[in-house]
């Protein structure tokens, strides 16, 4: 069978697909060059960056399985492929580490202003009394999601001892205080905490969860982090807030499109802004490319795949 590469994947995913059937490596396919070449192909991996999109799976007629070599799918239109009784698979836990370790590195780096500080002694400047910052240690940190990374942010935090607060309708208090999380509502969450981040899904119920409303009950000293997906916090909302000085800062690593050249972000102060770097190491992206790699092979030996996002009924195959 022929699997096409459409974005980068570790050398380690493709020889491990190598070894069963034939890869295409052909990163930087043009929009109409990939609609072209999916008909040739039985599997298709992506990253986030290829919009796999109902025309795209249409035009794929041979597909089995779409592959995405990181956690978030919604560049995958989902509920087309089950149409198209297409198995969609991720690699879940691949970048937990990385994606909690950037997210405690953005809250150092707001709370000790290091990277304007940083900017102001490159351009000849002496300026210590402009970027006081202040200590973590006994500040209240609130974590929006209690999956696999917001739980190994929780577990880093309380080295740094913060006081942990977390909002998530799918854990019990119990699973929450194992980790040492004060399970509380949103709203209260928002209210309490100093520093907000956000580790959920976009999906309709997360779209916009960080809005204008959501952002006025924080404190005017908090700070906002997001390094999940794109639309959670209302980019607009957030700007504003920055502006009018209802908040302190912000450290944003993703958005609502990317690359971000239009965002109210972009010139708002008391930000950190990363190019989508959350699963950018090493390490994360050759476990996330053995990972989908190996599910890839799974679905297409007729094997289940463990992290499947989907279950296509049977007979629903176009091949």
């Amino acid at each position: 069978m022929r699997v096409l590469v459409a974005e980068p994947l570790s050398a380690a995913g493709i020889d491990l697909l190598s070894t069963e059937h034939e890869v295409d490596n052909r990163p930087g396919l043009a929009r109409d060059e990939l609609l072209h070449a999916l008909p040739d192909y039985d599997a298709l991996v992506v990253r986030s960056g290829v919009k796999v999109d109902a025309q795209a799976i249409d035009a794929g007629r041979r597909l089995k399985v779409i592959g995405r070599a990181g956690v978030g799918v919604d560049n995958i239109d989902v509920d087309a492929a089950t149409a198209a009784g297409v198995v969609v698979v991720n690699a879940p836990t691949a970048n937990t580490i990385a994606a909690a370790e950037l997210t405690i590195g953005l809250i150092y780096a707001l709370a000790r202003n290091i990277a304007a500080a940083d900017a102001s002694l490159r351009r000849g400047e002496w300026r210590r009394a402009d970027f006081m910052g202040m200590e973590l240690r006994g500040k209240t940190l609130g974590i929006v999601g209690l999956g696999k990374i917001g739980l190994a942010i929780a577990d880093r935090a309380r080295a740094m001892e913060m006081e942990l607060v977390g909002s998530d309708p799918f854990v019990a208090a119990e699973a929450a205080a194992e980790h040492g999380i004060e399970l509380v509502e949103l709203g209260e969450l928002l209210r309490r905490s100093d520093v907000v981040t956000v580790h959920v899904p976009l999906n309709d119920a997360t779209r916009g969860l960080i809005d204008e409303r959501a952002l006025r009950l924080m404190k005017p000293s908090a700070f906002v982090i997001n390094v999940a997906r794109g639309g959670v916090v209302d980019e607009k909302a957030l700007a504003e807030a920055l502006h009018a000085g209802r908040l302190a800062g912000a450290a944003i690593d993703v958005y609502e499109s990317e690359p971000p050249r239009d965002s109210p972000l972009l010139s708002a102060p008391n930000t950190i802004l990363t190019p989508h770097l959350g699963a950018s190491t090493r390490e994360a992206q050759a476990k996330a490319g053995v990972e989908v790699a190996q599910q890839v092979l799974d679905v297409l030996a007729g094997r289940p795949a463990r992290y499947a996002v989907n279950s296509p009924p049977a007979g629903v195959a176009r091949n």
